[in-house]
């Protein structure tokens, strides 16, 4: 009986010591690497901000600020104001949707003063790969530069608007109309567009 009771003793030590082991594995991993995966998510949103914005000389990380949703969806929206001279040339917006194939989808878009898309830069995605993931393509995406969300229809032309849809991936096209007409109606909401 007391060999029983060792033998389950070093088992359970055992177990132990290996859930500790593996536990500041884990945690020493993830200090180790989240500095740099912030930075590259850094880059890859500065990156972003100067591809959809147009001409300025301010420094929109210093002037960035948040809005509410226009559907008072959870969260807010950043937004990177550029000027040029003192007046604003346009706002890049981090903006999202949940409503992709594969869930969530996070884009910057671009606007001019006058509320026209300049350029979007995908950040994120998750789609089914060849299929919803050429959203990021210029073929599809450049579809949208130089509209306005506010007089032009950025529906699907199947829902009767004016973009094309990825072959094979409405659900994706439609999530990414919805992203970019999310940031404009935010936009909007706070009386951006006068």
């Amino acid at each position: 009986m007391a060999k029983v009771e060792s033998t389950l003793f070093n088992m359970t030590l055992t177990l132990v010591v290996i859930a500790l082991v593996t536990s500041a594995s884990l945690g020493f991993m993830y200090q180790l690497t989240k500095e740099p995966i912030d930075a590259a998510n850094m880059m890859k949103q500065d990156f972003a901000i100067k591809a959809v914005l147009p001409q300025y000389d301010n420094n929109p990380l210093a002037d960035v600020y948040e809005i509410d949703h226009f559907d008072n969806a959870a969260g807010k929206l950043t937004c990177y104001p550029g000027s040029r001279n003192g007046n604003l040339s346009g706002i890049a917006v981090n903006t999202w949707t949940q409503n992709g194939y594969s869930g969530m989808i996070r884009m910057m878009v671009g606007f001019d003063a006058s509320g026209n898309i300049v350029n979007i830069s995908v950040l994120e995605q998750k789609e089914t790969p060849g299929l919803g993931t050429k959203m990021t393509k210029p073929k599809f995406k450049d579809q949208y530069i130089g509209k306005n969300p506010g007089t032009n229809n950025l529906k699907m032309k199947k829902d009767g608007g004016e973009i094309d849809a990825i072959t094979a991936a409405t659900v994706s096209s439609r999530a990414f109309s919805d992203a970019v007409e999310r940031a404009y109606k935010s936009l909007e909401k706070e009386g951006v567009w006068r």
